[in-house]
């Protein structure tokens, strides 16, 4: 089974996407297709024997579409440059929104005008000038239905193959406004031409150029912000390939020297300095040193590496110097597999219901089969072609698809914005519409449930040593060491304004801790077993100890010689705010999983203490993935929140991914919400926020409709004959921004939700 990166060009919404996939998807030989409109790009899985590349593009050019091999996998490059189109398409749309502006606004201006007296030309007002107007109002209408063709194109594309959508509805609406203004211009100009100047007022009414063309402009200012979003998708795989160095410092054949990472090959041995990256996964065999491996693992402690110990790509060495031999490179190293995996997740897709195109399937060629089916039947009644025609377009403009185009849009762009004023940061719609079926929430632990950042949690002094004593000595001995451990404890003292003394003869002990020598005494700093080797008795403390490994806490043993001085617990903090936040999201029917890289110990202290359902300890990037892949199998809809490097495949992953404000760019570019307050509380206003959205959503799409209900039959003439009562295309046009003022002003409400 072969896979292969497809970028596609000229999908404009999910039902261009939702197409390629369907008609693909039917071809012999394809397993699996993942059409992501963001991204412009489809993976697909396919038997090679059976089908080819070839035969895929040449499928998906014949449904009027764009298709070629992607230059660069990124998934297996990555070093290398991912191909990014959204700038541009982004640019093209800022193009098309001024364009549009501009001139919809001059014919917004003159038709308005000319009903609310607003400063205008003499030449363009009174009834001898009528043809003028109507003349100048469609010269302003045409660069906008040039500048946003797109609509058009794709909208009677995807109506004549049988498979409408929202470009549909655009096209109808904002084409019938356009086609009837021009009926209407032609009826001027005969009313003119024969000196029929009763007629006059009956077409100078029937100027539909200033909705065509809002019409257009609106749903433009909506596909730049779409655009605008699109521009960014890229950039956690970006940062995340920046992770590793250009270069790497290789030993061969005696002699050291800077090569490109590109060229580095299994079984090469690497000089990985302090404060340098390490270039690719390895094993150690000489020297030592303390990683930093939080961009992997998520542990916010580094890890003492010594010989025999395996090394990952990507961590940063903070301390130490060591000789490491390449055991994988390129495609295969940890980090290149978190990469394909955030690509991976990005072209997935979440179960979501595009509820307004489905809805259009049906809409579009109903309301044309009752436009044409009105105006047939009034000519066969023996009415006039000029009411025959007139019903039918009345029919079209009441149904025009205002409503039904903002319902959605609109109040989404409202919930938005009540989240940013509550520091919640909605990065798509497709996001805000996906959490209100969330069920179960996946937290991170490190910066997230905790602060992310070691602090002194217990100062435990031998018998004769105060506190104070006991901290003014570590801090002493720990000022010149570069581990957070230590400079959690040096932060102590200084909080506490204890000086400190002047440690010489300072050695680091690969993987236990430190010897120094202060006013000729030697003293130690470590873990157990350097008390163990320097022969120092920790029975008195023994106790302690295992009550603090219990709750999650690092013991740091001091001494001077073989006396044990006391210990110094360090450990990460919760936030204070998590465990009423993990509450409130029981409370709410979710169900709460603390998913970390830190050991089942900690792991289990920390479930304890903010009383979330479950912990599942001991996991990497791909297995935190593989838990939300699990769950979305199960039938769960899964948030992700996070604030690691670490987490960006499972905030890609998830159905929602919800990135810590204050977590690094690369989680936060992968995420669909940023918590900006990185405040575990806002996770529960933002599933309530898109619950109050989507109610509102549902009903502003009633409301739309029920216009239509309404409006159609009388716009057809369905009552005409009984009592008289029809329905011209003005009426039918007040009664369709009737409509659009009642979806808006109801998508408004949400800028009071409470949360």
């Amino acid at each position: 089974m072969k896979k292969e990166l497809l970028d596609i060009t000229g999908m404009s919404c999910s039902a261009c996407s939702s197409r390629i996939e369907k008609v693909v998807s039917k071809m012999q030989g394809v397993q699996q297709i993942s059409v992501n409109l963001l991204t412009n790009n489809a993976h697909i899985s396919f038997d090679e024997s059976v089908v080819d590349e070839a035969a895929i593009i040449a499928r998906i050019e014949r449904l009027g579409f764009g298709a070629a091999i992607h230059a660069q996998s990124r998934a297996t490059a990555p070093a290398g440059t991912p191909q990014d189109t959204a700038a541009q398409e982004m640019e093209e749309m800022r193009q098309r929104l001024i364009g549009s502006m501009i001139f919809a606004g001059l014919v917004f201006y003159q038709h308005m005008g000319r009903m609310w007296g607003w400063p205008l030309p003499g030449f363009i007002l009174g009834q001898e000038n009528e043809l003028i107007n109507a003349l100048l109002q469609m010269l302003w209408c045409i660069p906008v239905l040039f500048i946003d063709r797109k609509y058009f194109i794709h909208g009677a594309r995807n109506l004549l193959s049988g498979s409408p959508n929202m470009d549909s509805l655009i096209c109808i609406g904002s084409g019938a406004s356009f086609i009837y203004g021009l009926y209407a211009v032609f009826g001027l100009a005969y009313a003119f031409g024969h000196n029929r100047l009763d007629l006059i007022p009956q077409f100078a009414d029937a100027l539909y150029f200033e909705a065509s063309a809002v019409i257009l402009a609106l749903v433009t200012v909506g596909k730049f912000m779409e655009a605008r979003a699109k521009s960014h998708t890229s950039d956690a795989i970006k940062a995340l390939m920046n992770l590793t160095p250009k270069t790497a410092l290789v030993e061969r054949h005696g002699l050291q020297g800077e090569i490109p990472l590109a060229d580095v090959v299994t079984g090469d041995v690497l000089i990985v300095k302090s404060g340098a990256s390490v270039p690719v996964d390895g094993t150690i065999i000489e020297g030592s040193g303390a990683l930093d491996e939080s961009a992997i693992t998520g542990e916010s402690l580094p890890v003492d590496k010594s010989v025999g110990d395996k090394v990952t790509g990507g961590t940063i060495n903070q301390s130490g110097y060591f000789k490491m031999q390449a055991t994988a490179v390129g495609a295969n190293t940890t980090l290149a597999k978190i990469i394909a995996l955030v690509d991976e997740a990005t072209s997935s897709k979440a179960p979501i219901a595009k509820l307004a195109d489905k809805v259009s399937g049906y809409f579009v060629p109903a309301v044309i089969s009752i436009a044409i089916l009105a105006g047939a039947v009034w000519l066969a009644l023996g009415a006039s072609w000029h009411f025959a025609i007139t019903i039918a377009i009345s029919v079209l403009v009441i149904s025009c698809p205002c409503a039904l185009g903002l319902a959605t849009p609109t109040a989404i762009m409202v919930g938005a914005g009540r989240g940013a004023r509550s520091g919640i940061l909605i990065k798509s719609a497709t996001a805000l519409e996906t959490a209100h079926k969330v069920d179960t929430v996946i937290l991170d632990k490190t910066g997230t449930i905790t602060a992310g950042k070691p602090v002194v949690t217990d100062i435990l002094p031998a018998n004769g040593v105060s506190k104070d004593e006991l901290l003014q000595l570590a801090a002493s001995l720990e000022q010149l060491s570069e581990h957070p451990l230590g400079k959690a404890i040096t932060s102590a003292a200084a909080n506490a304004q204890l000086e400190l003394n002047e440690a010489i003869g300072y050695k680091q002990i690969p993987g236990q801790g430190l010897i120094a020598s202060i006013a000729g005494a030697a003293y130690s700093a470590g873990n157990l077993r350097l008390m163990q080797s320097s022969g120092v008795d920790v029975e008195a403390i023994q106790a302690q100890q295992e009550t603090l490994a219990q709750a999650g806490k690092t013991p740091l043993y001091f001494a001077r010689g073989t006396q044990l001085l006391g210990c110094i617990a360090v450990a990460d903090t919760v936030k204070p705010t998590s465990k009423e936040a993990i509450a409130q999201l029981q409370d709410m029917g979710l169900q709460v999983i603390m998913v970390t890289g830190d050991n089942s110990v900690t792991a289990e202290a920390i479930r304890t203490q903010v009383g979330v359902n479950k912990a599942i300890a001991q996991v990497l990037p791909q297995d935190k993935e593989q838990v939300i892949r699990q769950l979305q199998g199960e039938g769960h809809t899964v948030a992700m929140v996070g604030d690691g490097i670490n987490d960006a495949p499972a905030l890609a992953r998830a159905d929602v991914g919800i990135a810590i404000g204050a977590g690094t760019d690369i989680a936060i570019e992968a995420a669909d919400m940023v918590l900006i307050k990185s405040d575990l509380l806002d996770v529960g206003k933002a599933i309530r926020l898109s619950r109050g959205v989507m109610t509102n959503i549902k009903q502003n799409l009633f409301w739309a409709f029920i216009y239509n209900a309404i409006g159609i039959p009388f716009a057809a003439g369905a009552f005409y004959t009984a009592f008289g009562w029809l329905l011209n295309p003005l009426i039918a046009a007040t009664a369709m921004s009737c409509s659009s003022v009642s979806v808006v002003t109801n998508a408004l409400r949400l800028r009071f939700i409470k949360l």
